[in-house]
């Protein structure tokens, strides 16, 4: 099993913290398959609104 880079884990806490409110711990708990699809779906979100939003 390999493990992300340092910036790479920092960046999808992060994104994933800020869009679904998620604690430090729950978001760390995940494994890194699991923050990076959370971070597809979140964005896939964003990109319809965004897209909606241009209507």
């Amino acid at each position: 099993m390999t493990r992300a880079p340092p910036d790479r884990l920092f960046e999808e806490a992060a994104f994933v913290a800020y869009h679904f409110n998620w604690d430090h711990d729950t978001v760390m708990s995940l494994p890194h398959r699991e923050r990076e699809r959370w971070c597809a779906e979140i964005s896939a979100i964003n990109e319809r609104i965004n897209e909606e939003g241009e209507r």
